[in-house]
């Protein structure tokens, strides 16, 4: 469990180190139009909003090239949204705590998901 953890706070970073801009870059969507996808309504994720366009953005890269419909791309959105609205934006520390546990999970999803289509997250 412990190394699951650590592979996941690892990509965690890892992804935000190499994530577009949250505008948007040459052929990557802005954080607002990921989100438009499934809602018109945004959420502002205040600090966290690099890491989950980060992760926003594998998802939807993987359900562009097929391995994600775009359903369970929108259900995973949606439970990010819902649980940084629950957690996330909390100043309890116990409660965001439970936020970073979720989401260091989500982002290993979304990697998970990229990696299986893009083969550049494959080579090494």
């Amino acid at each position: 469990m412990r190394v699951l953890f650590m592979v996941g706070a690892a990509a965690l970073l890892a992804g935000c180190v190499a994530s577009p801009s949250l505008s948007g870059t040459m052929g990557a969507p802005s954080f607002a139009s990921l989100q438009q996808m499934c809602s018109a309504q945004t959420v502002d994720y205040g600090n966290d909003a690099q890491g989950v366009y980060a992760t926003l953005f594998d998802a939807y890269v993987a359900n562009r090239r097929g391995r994600l419909s775009k359903e369970d791309y929108c259900a995973f959105q949606t439970e990010i949204a819902q649980r940084y609205t629950s957690q996330g934006a909390s100043t309890d520390p116990q409660i965001r705590n439970q936020w970073v546990a979720f989401f260091t999970e989500q982002r290993a999803r979304a990697i998970s998901w990229r990696a299986a289509v893009d083969p550049t997250l494959r080579s090494g």
